[in-house]
């Protein structure tokens, strides 16, 4: 690990990172918070020493931080005190399941069962006692962003317990974490990788266990502590999560007829772990919904927009899947499996994934799902993934993955062609500390695509505490067509470059850093046509109190090869467009009770001009009530007829905390482009991790700038439960 540089003042950083022992318990705590008062952790000597990366890295953290690590012969147990000498200034903002944790006072540890130093799992909480958790893959390292959080999935929910307290002496936590919620080796007698991160909100102070430097976090499982002597028992792990589910609903179709119907269905998941680190799910009838409905976007430009993932079986271990650059060119892209290109909701009939580790060092991910056929949307499906890849040291990697889809030939293809394949090879060499470098190539079979059906990429990534850079280089094939996958433009060459500096400011108009960078972005057809150029020039400053200003000058070209609409009665026409445009973004500090952030674009588009707003205010009230009612404001004068137009979007979030556990939210979208109006209201009372009750409203209305109207509401009551077979 290099050594930190040390600011005026600083104490002498540990040269190595550190340890800690697990202490066997002769009684389990009681989870109430209390650790102070709770005689079960008296004979447990705590980890402490904990070291700023911000605002002031390479100091230790203003105030003292305790962490006790005990096991029982059934779970993992983490009590940490948070010392504070002003308790009444922690800040809590938030009590919902998985909030960020950013803005409040918060505790939060990466735990490696596998010492394998690249992949493990976080969780977290604040003063409120809410349950935040995460897996992460590769370090967080994936190919989407530069400093981003690609290979961390927050939406991974285990089976575990905390609780907070505040006190006069600060505040306190007690997690309870089942070993059969962990992945761990096989030996009798283990150590684990670990690292602890606390949140000091007043100060935006962030400080940690295993010490770090300021362009790292928790994710950088590579140089985290070690935990000894954890003596897990013998793993038995199934569970079997049935669910029922009634609805009631009233559609209206363009005709102006109405139907009303209830209907009710059934299903259920099971969880098996065939050893403490490889995991067989199955699911059967599968249904989704509780989630939450996908956030409304508005397409100005001619390529594919990208929509997240939000159902709970395709997250466990999704990072596993993942070969390509993300939400550009991947190869698997779950979204695929019951869901059309539309959006359309597909059923599906079932399937099983078997994820994990074999040994310390082999990832495997297989997966077979399978979906009915839809009349006029799509065929039925039998999708297959075949994953694996093997750990190297210090961060590298090498995998393959194959991914089928076979469809039954009862929509526009035939059965004999009704196929597509994909296969890949991926790879990472992390050189040093800061430097890694990583490729993929990709081929793909589809009938009556017979040309260029190959895909690669290599890039250079350096990130130290002062400099960050990348340099890439992706082609994608004009017959390339992952059909599992997702893929925002076709036949393309692209250039990328990117560099950082990170100037930490001392005494200076409250400033904590000034992070000036330059983006190129270039994609070429195969005929040297410039089909996109962009050229970033951005001076954000952030401020101690968590502010923040983005400044930022782009020069753009946008090259239409063939005409596309871009609203409805406006067609873009072929050409060369070159542009700059101003863009201004700002935030408040975003801990406090109102807050608010506006994101500004003014300039060139398509020949005309363009001006870009995008508002958003949030209003807490405590922890237990948040809103935040964000617009999207799109005003363009184009040469064209119709040209001048507004393209709109509004949003509004509600949420209300009864406990971490019960909770109602809501979310309404409007866009006046279509004439779109979207309500979806969710109150959850949840047992534990994803399982509990729902009770979820929907409404849509689809479309008054036309002739036709559709519209629609549903009322879903769902309950889920876990039964622990070996509990």
């Amino acid at each position: 690990m290099l050594a930190l540089p040390l600011a005026v003042g600083a104490q002498e950083l540990p040269s190595t990172p550190p340890e800690m022992t697990a202490f066997s318990l002769a009684e389990a705590p009681l989870v109430d918070g209390d650790v102070l008062g709770d005689g079960a952790w008296s004979a447990v000597s705590p980890a402490t020493g904990f070291w700023q990366i911000k605002p002031s890295d390479g100091h230790a953290a203003t105030q003292r931080t305790d962490v006790y690590i005990g096991f029982t012969d059934r779970s993992l147990y983490i009590g940490v005190v948070a010392y504070d000498d002003d308790p009444d200034a922690i800040i809590v903002t938030d009590s919902r399941r998985d909030s960020n944790l950013n803005n409040t006072d918060a505790f939060l540890f990466i735990i490696d069962g596998l010492l394998d130093r690249q992949n493990g799992f976080v969780f977290g909480t604040n003063a409120a006692g809410i349950e935040y958790d995460g897996q992460i893959i590769k370090e967080a390292t994936g190919s989407a962003a530069n400093f981003g959080d690609s290979g961390f999935n927050k939406n991974w929910d285990g089976t575990w317990t905390v609780q907070s307290k505040i006190g006069d002496f600060g505040w306190s936590a007690e997690f309870e974490i089942p070993f059969r919620t962990l992945r761990f080796g096989a030996d009798e007698k283990q150590d684990w990788g670990i690292n602890f991160q606390r949140n000091i909100r007043r100060n935006n102070e962030v400080a940690f266990w295993a010490p770090l430097e300021r362009n790292r976090n928790l994710y950088r499982v590579s140089e985290a502590g070690t935990l000894r002597g954890i003596v897990p028992p013998t793993q038995r792990n199934l569970k079997i999560t049935p669910y029922v589910l009634g609805r009631a609903y009233r559609a209206t179709d363009a005709d102006g007829m109405e139907t009303d119907g209830t209907d009710s269905d059934f299903g259920f998941d099971v969880k098996y772990s065939v050893t403490p680190s490889l995991t067989l799910d199955g699911t059967y009838n599968t249904d989704f919904a509780q989630v939450e409905v996908d956030e409304q976007q508005v397409n100005l430009d001619r390529f594919n927009l990208f929509f997240p993932e939000k159902r709970p079986f395709f997250l466990e271990n999704a990072g596993l899947f993942s070969v390509g650059d993300s939400q550009e060119v991947e190869m698997f892209f779950s979204r695929r499996i019951g869901i059309g290109e539309d959006g359309d909701l597909l059923p599906v009939e079932g399937g099983a994934r078997l994820s994990g580790k074999i040994g310390n060092r082999t990832n495997i991910g297989l997966l077979y799902m399978a979906t009915e056929a839809e009349e006029d949307i799509a065929p039925g499906n039998k999708f297959s993934v075949v994953r694996v890849s093997q750990e190297l040291p210090n961060r590298s990697s090498i995998g393959f993955m194959l991914t089928s889809r076979e469809g039954d030939g009862s929509y526009l293809t035939p059965a004999n062609d009704d196929y597509n394949r994909s296969y890949a090879i991926d790879g990472s060499w992390g050189i040093g500390d800061n430097l890694i470098l990583k490729g993929w190539l990709a081929k793909t079979d589809t009938p009556g695509l017979d040309g260029n059906d190959e895909a690669f990429s290599v890039a250079a990534n350096y990130s130290s505490a002062l400099w960050g850079a990348d340099l890439s280089f992706t082609e994608v094939g004009a017959d390339f067509n992952p059909e599992m996958g997702f893929l925002a433009r076709t036949e393309y060459r692209k250039v990328r470059g990117f560099l950082q500096r990170t100037i930490r400011i001392n005494d200076f108009w409250n400033l904590l850093e000034i992070r000036p960078h330059v983006t190129y972005e270039d994609y070429r057809k195969f005929d040297g046509f410039q089909e996109t150029r962009r050229l970033h020039l951005d001076l954000p400053l952030t401020w101690k109190s968590g502010a923040g200003l983005h400044a930022a000058i782009n020069f753009t070209r946008a090259g239409v090869v063939d005409p596309f609409e871009i609203v409805d009665g406006v067609v873009i026409q072929p050409g060369t467009y070159d542009h700059e445009e101003l863009s201004i973004r700002y935030f408040t500090d975003r801990s406090k009770p109102l807050s608010f952030r506006i994101h500004a674009v003014i300039g060139g588009r398509f020949g005309g001009d363009r001006v870009s707003l995008s508002p958003s205010i949030s209003y807490r009230i405590g922890e237990t009530f948040r809103s935040e009612l964000s617009i999207r404001y799109n005003k363009l004068d184009l040469p064209v007829d119709g040209g001048d137009f507004t393209a709109n979007q509004a949003r509004l979030r509600l949420s209300y905390s009864f406990t971490p556990k019960v909770q109602l939210q809501g979310l309404l979208q409007y866009n006046d482009n279509d004439g779109t109006f979207d309500t979806n209201i969710r109150f959850s009372w949840l047992r534990t991790a994803s399982s509990g009750l729902y009770v979820v409203y929907n409404e849509v209305d689809e479309g008054n700038a036309g002739l036709e109207q559709l519209s629609g509401r549903e009322l879903i009551l769902k309950y889920s439960y876990i039964f622990d077979v070996f509990d």
